[in-house]
């Protein structure tokens, strides 16, 4: 018998086979989610679509992950592992509760408005927790009391959330970073003209103060209230 490939007649299509497809497994579900949110954003994220990226059915992924919200849980305290954590030092506690709330931010506005998923909850997440862990550490190991330093937490992930969260509402109106700049750059001067043109007589310090309300940048204001929050902590130290 001759084994050489005999070509199939020109009038039969042949059917081209499939890949095989790749285990799918939970790590796959959410770095998947991730490519999504940094790319559109949080509602681009749904079980049908990323059902697609794996040319299978949402019930395949359900296997993996309850629904949505557990899936919005995971891709954040996957982007939580990005975060990297200092050595504790107490005598640099400040400055290193403030490094890793600048490294949380920088994560976060990478991932478009994936900060939203963090609002009106708390996150569990192994990566979460070890954040937490590393802040209440310091706070503790800086004088603060442990009731102090719990409150303390709580009002700063905030503070970075809602921040990153409205940063990424304001870049995704823009194709670059550049644009977001000259558009506040523009609205600045337009809302600081508009404070100078307030009735004197009602509102005097708006109008005279206007060039102080818009100035700096994001991350100029982002550094002005980080510092408020730390630094005002050192009046609760033992």
């Amino acid at each position: 018998m001759n084994d050489t490939a005999v070509p199939p007649p020109p009038w039969r299509r042949s059917t081209p086979a499939k890949p095989a497809r790749t285990p799918l497994g939970r790590d796959q579900i959410v770095r998947a989610g991730l490519r999504i949110v940094a790319a559109e954003g949080i509602d681009g994220v749904s079980m049908r679509r990323l059902a697609a990226e794996f040319d299978t059915g949402p019930s395949s992924l359900y296997a993996h992950v309850a629904n949505k919200d557990e899936l919005l849980e995971l891709m954040f305290d996957e982007v939580c592992g990005e975060v990297p954590i200092p050595e504790p030092d107490p005598d640099r506690w400040r400055e290193q509760i403030k490094q890793i709330a600048r490294d949380t931010y920088a994560v976060l506005t990478r991932y478009r408005d994936i900060a939203r998923a963090a609002l009106a909850t708390i996150p569990l997440g192994p990566n979460a927790l070890r954040i937490s862990e590393s802040m209440l550490a310091l706070m503790i190991a800086g004088g603060l009391p442990p009731d102090t330093a719990g409150w303390a937490l709580d009002r700063l992930f905030l503070y970075i959330s809602a921040d990153a969260y409205e940063s990424a509402i304001s870049a995704a109106q823009f194709a670059s970073a550049k644009d977001v700049q000259q558009h506040w750059a523009e609205y600045g001067e337009q809302l600081a003209t508009y404070y100078e043109s307030l009735p004197e007589d009602r509102f005097p310090h708006l109008r005279t103060h206007a060039r102080s309300l818009i100035g700096g940048d994001r991350m100029d204001r982002f550094e002005f209230g980080l510092g408020m929050l730390i630094d005002g902590l050192g009046e609760h130290r033992r």
